[in-house]
Order: C-alpha cells, then sequence, then structure tokens
C-alpha cells in the first residue's frame, strides 16, 4: 500500500509545480501530462525505449536490493556498474572471439569486474569493521577517477580527434528486436528471477536473509556472518557490473571519458519502492524508466516551460514516502496494525 500511495502523492505534488510553470494554463497542463504518457509508452517505439531505459535500473536495483536484504547498504553500485561496464567494452573491443562466447566473455567480465569492486568494501567491513557506506562511496571515486584514466591513456581509440574508447566488435554487441529493444532486457528479467531463487529457495539464501535480520542470531546457528558480507557485497557488484557492461553492449558500444551514469544511485529508491522484492524492483525500475522516457516530450508538449527536471523532483519525492513511511500514513489516516511484538527490535539490517 505505501508505495502505491507514495507514487500517487508523488504526481499529486507535480500538479501544482506544473500549474505555476505553464500559469495555470489548463491545456498547457493537460499537454504535459499527455507528452509524458506518450513518450514514455504510446508513441512509436516509446515503450520499448522505456524498457531499455528500465534495463540498467533493474539490475542496480536488484544489486541494492540484494545487499539490503543481507544488511549491507551498498551505496556503491554507482561505481561498480563503471567498472563493469569498463571491463565490458575492453573485451568487447580488444579481444576478438566468436560471436556467442564473445557476447558472453564480456558479459561475464562485467560480472567479475563489479563483484570484485564490491568484495573490496565487503572484506573491509567484515575483517576491519569499517562501515560499508564510506567505504563505497570512495571507491565510487576510486572507479570514476580510474575510468577516466583509462579511456584517456591505454584503453583510448587510436583517432586523436576522440576521447573514448573503440567501438565494440559485432560480435559483443546484443542483440536487438523491437527496434532499439536489446536481450539486455531479457537477461535482466532473468537475473531477477535468479535473485529471488537465490534468496528464498536456497541456503545461501537463507543465510543471506539471517545475517541481515540478526548477525548475532546468525553467528550462534554457525553461520559466518563475515563470509557473509563478503559474499553479499560481490554478489551485489556482480549484478551492478553486468548493468554496465549490458548499457556498453546494448546501448553505447563506446566509452568516452568522464563517462558516468545515475543509474547506480536510482537503483537505491528502486530497491527501496519495490520494497527489496525481485518483482518490484522490475515494476519500480520500468516507472522510472517510463519518467526517464517520456520527460523529453513532456518538456517538448509543455513548449518548454515545464523542465524535464520535475522528474527528479517526482522520484526524491517518491524515495522521501518511501523512506518515511509515517508521512503517508500521516497524509491518508492510515492505522499502524498493532501486534502482539509491538515495540520489540526484530531486525538490525537495511532488509
Amino acid at each position: 500500500m505505501i508505495p502505491g500511495l507514495a507514487i500517487a502523492t508523488a504526481i499529486i505534488i507535480s500538479i501544482p509545480l506544473i500549474g505555476f510553470a505553464t500559469d495555470w494554463d489548463w491545456a498547457k497542463i493537460g499537454a504535459t501530462y499527455s507528452g509524458l504518457l506518450d513518450g514514455a509508452f504510446f508513441k512509436k517505439n516509446a515503450f520499448a525505449n522505456t524498457l531499455v531505459a528500465s534495463t540498467p535500473l533493474i539490475f542496480t536495483g536488484l544489486a541494492l536490493a540484494l545487499g539490503f536484504r543481507s544488511g549491507v547498504f551498498n551505496i556503491g553500485a554507482a561505481g561498480q556498474f563503471l567498472i563493469g561496464a569498463t571491463c565490458g567494452v575492453f573485451v568487447g573491443y580488444a579481444i576478438p572471439l566468436p560471436p556467442v562466447i564473445h557476447l558472453l566473455a564480456a558479459l561475464l567480465a562485467g560480472a567479475l569486474g563489479g563483484g570484485l569492486w564490491g568484495a573490496i568494501p565487503g572484506f573491509l567491513k567484515a575483517r576491519f569493521g569499517s562501515h560499508e557506506v564510506i567505504n563505497t562511496i570512495m571507491f565510487n571515486y576510486l572507479a570514476f577517477f580510474l575510468q577516466d584514466w583509462l579511456v584517456n591513456n591505454p584503453m583510448k581509440d587510436p583517432s586523436p580527434s576522440v576521447s573514448r574508447t573503440p567501438t565494440i566488435l559485432d560480435t559483443a554487441i546484443l542483440p536487438r528486436f523491437l527496434d532499439r529493444l536489446h536481450l539486455g532486457f531479457v537477461l535482466a528479467l532473468l537475473a531477477a528471477l535468479l535473485v529471488w531463487w537465490l534468496l528464498w529457495k536456497t541456503t545461501l539464501g537463507f543465510e543471506l536473509r539471517t545475517v541481515g535480520s540478526n548477525p548475532d542470531a546468525a553467528k550462534y546457528a554457525g553461520i559466518k556472518p563475515g563470509l557473509i558480507i563478503v559474499l553479499s557485497m560481490a554478489l551485489s557488484g556482480a549484478l551492478a557490473g553486468i548493468g554496465g557492461a549490458v548499457q556498453i553492449l546494448g546501448v553505447d558500444y563506446n566509452m568516452p571519458t568522464l563517462y558516468s551514469t545515475d543509474y547506480g544511485f536510482d537503483g537505491i529508491p528502486v530497491a527501496l519502492l519495490g520494497q527489496n522484492q525481485p518483482l518490484g524492483v522490475i515494476f519500480a525500475a520500468i516507472l522510472f524508466g517510463a519518467l526517464r522516457n517520456g520527460s523529453d516530450l513532456m518538456q517538448l508538449r509543455s513548449g518548454g516551460v515545464v523542465s524535464k527536471e520535475i522528474i527528479f523532483i517526482v522520484q526524491a519525492v517518491i524515495l522521501l514516502f518511501i523512506a518515511a513511511p509515517a508521512l503517508i500514513r500521516w497524509l491518508y489516516r492510515l492505522k499502524l496494525r498493532k501486534t502482539a511484538l509491538e515495540g520489540k527490535q526484530l531486525t538490525r539490517g537495511w532488509g
């Protein structure tokens, strides 16, 4: 109930913002919202483009959700996404391989790169007790500057007129269908299914969720919290890394200098809106992808008076209400269901 009310409330709040921008011209207000919907769903190829925009968000949302379920707050999805993209593009242009093998190798390189980048902060937390939030933020900066150095030096395209890597070989490109929609979206759905199976159908998933809920009880039960923390951060980083590789292999085909996206940080509201459930992450990612994809036509239909940046306000309001559900309960006068365990601390993790 809370996620749906959060989305509805954010849309309601956007009405006065758009109203002020258009001097309460209801024709323009209607055109603004119709432009958003058309650009996201109904214009030719719009829905396919929305799914393309949502694909990396599914991967980073799953990465964050897996971390939250395991009791770690992985702020480093942006850096892991970037390292995965860097590894994927390198294998894509520098290592000629047969068609199917080449694509799989590039995706595997992205997963390994992102997984390693995530495992290091996990090891630091497990071994030395350093907080993963601080470590992963620092690793985001390291990833950003490492990528910039690589693209401007050993990975730079020989042409002096561009500051980017060479274009990946055709054998590493993700197949397309429905115009721009590529195989990466199918891989994202399979990743969601795999995360669901891992968390709720395997012994390892039970251990991940147990450590996330109560590491002391997990240790008493014979589970090694330190090992689980490292493993959960590695798996989380691998998901984000595959997302970066998919974005390169399916959309960009090369990596420019200062290549930076919001996908890593947008994975946080996607995971929270999806209630850290793989199916919820898929729908939340499609919502955010629709907002991204429809914002350009929304601005155009409004005559330019409504900036597409208002979409980020809507996203921020959704995140605010998801992070503070008491505000939703207060606004809509919802009663908190009381139980015999009310007031007792049931969990210690983010999951």
